[in-house]
């Protein structure tokens, strides 16, 4: 089974090029970051680039992972989060059609009755994967955490890990509730989802409690000796939960907050294991 990866050189899609590696022939691609010397260049926003990779390559699969995944940087560039995010969606769609490959599409949970720049594009986008015909599986996760291989690009566990690293006081907010996604279960779904042929479905990947930044960083950094200060910043941010019945429907992978915040500790003590 050949899978490629775009974007695998972020955060989120260096840690399932790592994990789906060991089942599967995995293609990674980059722009600008080269993460492993394995990555092939590709430009998304290149319909030229888009059509050539996908032709060569002729995998089975195409995870789509690569995107803009900032809603404020979104916002401020609505043009270039629509070519990003929404426009090479449907280029990479047209291409799994002409190939006969399958797709898996990393959405979001913004893309539920979406008010944003952001939203929008993954709202579009899960419109254009449906279109896939040999089959597709959208992944909404919430809030991402988890190591990855990718320790650079500014996202939340990144700067938890930071605070660890530079052994420096913390401040997180405790405004903003939302079901907590790790990052380690987003690739036992996709490999389940593989193995078990479960296509054309929308999953919520998340854990089942209501945590706030402040919840995590705290139960996270705690181990390490760094504290943690409280802060309300008043975040405006919609609170959006699943029951996670459709997991649990499909028989798939599910994650308590308690067991994902074990995980997340252990991977943070081992993380010289996680190399590409």
């Amino acid at each position: 089974m050949k899978i490629l990866l775009t974007g695998a050189s972020s955060y989120v899609g260096a840690r399932l090029y790592f994990d789906l590696l060991k089942s599967f022939d995995v293609i990674g691609t980059y722009h600008g970051n080269r993460l492993s010397p394995k990555f092939i260049p590709l430009d998304i926003i290149s319909p030229r680039e888009i059509t050539q990779t996908i032709s060569s390559q002729k995998p089975d699969i195409i995870l789509h992972v690569a995107a803009d995944a900032n809603p404020r940087t979104c916002a401020a560039n609505p043009e270039a989060a629509i070519a990003l995010n929404q426009t090479s969606t449907k280029y990479i769609v047209i291409q799994a059609n002409a190939i006969g490959a399958k797709m898996i599409f990393l959405s979001s949970f913004a893309a539920i009755n979406p008010t944003d720049v952001y939203g929008n594009t993954k709202m579009q986008s899960e419109t254009y994967v449906k279109t896939t015909k040999a089959g597709w599986f959208i992944l909404r996760p919430s809030l991402i955490i988890g190591f990855s291989p990718n320790t650079i690009n500014d996202r939340p566990f990144n700067r938890i890990l930071k605070n660890i690293d530079t052994k420096t006081e913390a401040i997180y907010d405790t405004s903003w509730k939302f079901q907590p996604t790790y990052i380690g279960h987003l690739s036992e779904v996709i490999e389940e989802v593989i193995r078990k042929n479960i296509w054309n479905k929308i999953i919520p990947i998340v854990t089942p409690d209501l945590k706030s930044r402040f919840d995590i960083a705290n139960d996270i950094l705690k181990p390490f000796n760094i504290s943690v200060t409280p802060v309300d910043k008043h975040d405006t941010m919609r609170t959006i939960t699943d029951d996670l019945s459709t997991l649990k429907s499909l028989r798939l992978p599910i994650y308590s907050y308690e067991t994902m915040i074990e995980k997340i500790i252990d991977e943070i003590r081992r993380r010289e294991t996680f190399s590409l």
